[in-house]
């Protein structure tokens, strides 16, 4: 005897329930997704693009600005802070250079 499985479309609404989810949208949105996806799609859209410009931003701010001369003043931060914020940078760099070759190979 075998048994025949059937996920009565739960894989489908797995998929709803977590794009809803990733746009911080509560339950009751979760039909007008299904029914209409394309005003959903236009926000993540809008909210990917958000990141990715919030993603430049900080890559420039870490980064002197061209013809920028150093002040000369001295500022003082612990050893295991300075570490924090050379990675942050570096995970930020890694970031953008991943997002630009991705553009690039569009």
């Amino acid at each position: 005897m075998s048994v025949i499985t059937h996920d009565f479309g739960a894989d489908k609404r797995r998929t709803t329930r977590r794009f809803r989810k990733l746009l911080s949208l509560d339950a009751l949105h979760e039909t007008n997704v299904e029914a209409n996806p394309l005003p959903y799609l236009e926000r993540a859209s809008e909210r990917i693009f958000q990141l990715e410009q919030a993603l430049f931003e900080a890559v420039l701010a870490s980064r002197p600005a061209p013809g920028e001369t150093s002040c000369g003043e001295t500022v003082t931060i612990g050893a295991e802070e300075y570490r924090r914020l050379k990675a942050a940078v570096a995970l930020i760099e890694a970031a953008h250079a991943q997002f630009s070759a991705d553009d690039d190979s569009l």
